[in-house]
């Protein structure tokens, strides 16, 4: 067993995939391979596995993530045909419109969750720039970017989780966790940035993070609400939701919520305007931007 493997928790029953981060001789710290926790645990109590595919914990994870896929593009192709719509009645003609979709900046934890969450957004037409750094970079990170960056989204993610060590009471203590206060100090940062909650969407946190803390300190929509494990995708599904949500529309908080892996515990927010805006008449020179890490 080293660095690098793959790994399950034999007292868990095998239910998330790790990845071993750092070992020595006696415990090992994992970081969850589709879920954004992060936990420490014996040596003896890992088992090494050699082809995840076939893990029953990763079949039901893949399972939920097609059909999150399926649902975020069948909104989009509902949404382009809206859009077209309305405008060939307001015009009485078929022009050809142009699409500004939100732009995102996306800070993250986890390398292989930058990536792919970066890949999600190339895919779903999503401008954005990717950045990977330690969640206690994050509050630094977000003072420097905002205003080069000018995102209408920001996400703040990671890797999180709640202290085995703590005492059962302190549960919404911050220092129960082990990235929730710097997730809040990012969020503090961009809210003082952008006060407004329509000129700034912010979605942060990771699995089992402080929800109520999230919110308190200015978020419109964090994890977890029920303590529980949040996909990798959970916070990116919600961004690119914001981002194609029109500026007309408040964001349909069942949707997004209930459109993510984890659903109601692992997600949850406030109303919140969209960020989609259409033009007309399309440039012929207009050429799409793409994510950037």
């Amino acid at each position: 067993m080293k660095q690098g493997d793959l790994v399950v928790r034999k007292s868990y029953g095998g239910d998330v995939l790790f990845r071993i981060a750092i070992m020595n001789q006696q415990f090992a710290t994992l970081k969850g391979t589709d879920y954004r926790l992060l936990a420490d645990a014996p040596i003896p109590d890992l088992s090494v596995v050699r082809d995840p595919e076939f893990t029953g914990a990763a079949k039901q994870v893949r399972i939920k993530v097609n059909e999150s896929m399926r649902r975020m593009h069948e909104q989009r192709q509902q949404q382009v045909q809206k859009d077209e719509e309305e405008l060939r009645r307001a015009l009485n003609q078929g022009a050809p419109y142009f699409e500004v979709p939100g732009k995102v900046l996306h800070l993250d934890g986890d390398a292989n969750y930058l990536k792919k969450s970066m890949q999600l957004y190339t895919q779903m037409r999503v401008p954005a720039h990717g950045i990977y750094a330690h969640e206690s970079q994050m509050p630094d990170l977000v003072y420097r970017l905002l205003p080069q960056v000018k995102p209408d989204i920001i996400v703040i993610t990671g890797h999180d989780g709640v202290l085995k060590s703590r005492e059962p009471s302190d549960l919404y203590s911050l220092a129960s966790y082990k990235n929730s206060q710097n997730f809040v100090n990012a969020v503090r940062i961009a809210r003082d940035y952008e006060k407004s909650r329509d000129g700034l969407i912010v979605v942060a946190g990771a699995c089992q993070s402080h929800f109520e803390a999230l919110l308190q300190s200015g978020s419109n929509f964090a994890s977890s609400p029920g303590r529980v494990l949040i996909h990798a995708l959970d916070p990116v599904y919600v961004a690119i939701k914001a981002s194609y949500t029109s500026i007309r529309d408040t964001i349909n908080l069942s949707d997004v919520i209930n459109g993510t892996i984890s659903g109601i515990d692992g997600m949850g927010g406030i109303e919140t305007l969209g960020k989609y805006r259409v033009g007309l008449p399309k440039p012929k020179t207009l050429t799409s931007v793409k994510p950037t890490v």
